[in-house]
């Protein structure tokens, strides 16, 4: 599995493992999950590795029982030295189960929450110290929303010329992994062609 983040935040674990935070969340809850696959001392944490298992629980939750697919998961972790590396097929009597597909998913969206973790810096002496993408003073956020907002990817790279499409994505999904707090700033890209003469704001005339 890709190394670098070993520990994730609810939201995180959510992205890497394809599901809902909700769902993440109903891991603890429901007691899913082993206690050893994440921490909730100080707040609610998972290790990277738990993903798997967690995208395997909801992802057959169509073919197998609920039973089952604990028992699948106690199997596959207790039979390995390593909890990193558990046993990923899976024999119960009858019942075979091959836990790949689920690991090669979610390694590749932990390779890309990687990557977009480290296209993103703050940096008092940069705008602030608001996060932005690596190399320029674009805020990551700005770049999100502006993704959210439906424009199109053509007039995103226009406006930000700094940019590529693999940055835009990466912004896109770092901003999903690491949710702005407070209520987020609505950020439109002007129409093409457009250029701004002026930011300040016209005073209304005061009421008699």
């Amino acid at each position: 599995m890709a190394p670098v983040i070993d520990t994730l935040t609810p939201t995180e674990a959510a992205v890497v493992s394809g599901v809902s935070v909700r769902d993440v969340h109903r891991v603890i809850d429901e007691h899913i999950l082993p206690e050893r696959f994440y921490d909730t001392r100080d707040a609610r944490s998972f290790k990277s590795h738990a993903c798997v298992f967690i995208a395997f629980y909801f992802g057959a939750a169509d073919r197998l029982t609920s039973e089952e697919r604990q028992r699948a998961i106690a199997l596959a972790s207790r039979h390995s030295s390593d909890p990193k590396s558990p046993t990923w097929i899976v024999q119960d009597e009858f019942l075979t189960i091959d836990l790949a597909p689920f690991w090669k998913s979610v390694d590749e969206r932990l390779l890309r929450l990687n990557a977009a973790r480290a296209q993103v810096i703050e940096d008092n002496e940069i705008v602030s110290g608001t996060p932005v993408i690596k190399g320029t003073r674009v805020p990551v956020y700005d770049v999100a929303a502006s993704v959210a907002a439906g424009i199109p990817m053509e007039r995103i790279l226009s406006s930000y010329p700094s940019l590529n499409r693999e940055k835009v994505e990466l912004a896109v999904l770092f901003a999903e992994a690491t949710p702005q707090r407070g209520r987020p700033r609505q950020r439109v890209v002007p129409p093409s062609g457009a250029k701004i003469i002026s930011s300040r704001r016209k005073l209304r005339p005061a009421t008699q």
